[in-house]
């Protein structure tokens, strides 16, 4: 019964960093789009159809930050699924490999957050492009270590397709279950955050990411302490 109980606490730590990570999403979105160049550091949908846009259009506008975007979600994704190739996925916790991404993610937000408040919330020329590509790399370091994660996690940067199936299994079971609307609501609540430091206080409004990866991170890591030696017994 013990395993039994610590698997269900496992599983929920997990659906709790899900959560907490789709927040922290939110939260870069926000400084990308209303802070920097209004392109999306993990929604490369958006970017890909700006660039479509300004090529239709035939106008001379300046898409450098969505190919920042598109270039930094790349390298970071790449870098991920290069490090984490042929790994087992394991149900019941993440990876050691996809949590150090994470710490990876969560360093380079930080160091993020630090050069956005000493700009004072409002960074200019070769900085902004900078950490716009920084953006973009984060975010795309994150969407790999969750595909990693394999069915033990989720999608934390794009959430369309989470929605339609939410909606279809909802329809078809009759059982659409809480997590998924929890993400949705984690999305809005970090967005949120952020805007509102971008408003009141913009030297700050890059730090929510960095403490919702952190709490994340140590959610994600209840079920990895559970499985220590040792730690069954001293449950007992």
């Amino acid at each position: 019964m013990s395993e039994g109980r610590s698997g269900r606490q496992g599983s929920a730590s997990l659906h709790i960093a899900v959560v907490l990570l789709v927040a922290a999403a939110g939260a870069v979105e926000t400084v990308s789009f209303l802070g920097l160049d209004h392109v999306f550091a993990g929604v490369m949908t958006s970017n890909l159809a700006l660039l479509g846009m300004a090529a239709g259009r035939g106008e001379a506008v300046d898409v450098t930050a969505a190919l920042l975007a598109l270039a930094g979600f790349g390298v970071g994704a790449l870098i991920v699924a290069w490090c984490t190739r042929g790994q087992t996925t394991p149900m019941i916790h993440w990876h050691r490999r996809v949590m150090l991404f994470l710490y990876a993610e969560a360093a380079l937000l930080a160091v993020g957050a630090l050069v956005w408040g000493s700009a004072g919330g409002a960074p200019g020329g070769t900085l902004r492009d900078v950490m716009q590509f920084g953006a973009g790399l984060a975010m795309g370091t994150q969407s790999a270590a969750m595909v990693a994660a394999g069915r033990a996690a989720a999608p934390t940067t794009y959430l369309t397709g989470t929605l339609a199936t939410h909606i279809a299994k909802g329809v078809s079971t009759g059982r659409p279950g809480v997590w998924v609307p929890l993400r949705f609501v984690g999305l809005v609540a970090g967005a949120a955050t952020s805007a509102v430091l971008l408003e009141e206080a913009p030297p700050w409004a890059a730090l929510p990411p960095v403490v919702l990866i952190l709490c994340a991170i140590g959610s994600a890591s209840v079920p990895l302490v559970a499985r220590r030696p040792g730690s069954a017994a001293r449950r007992g």
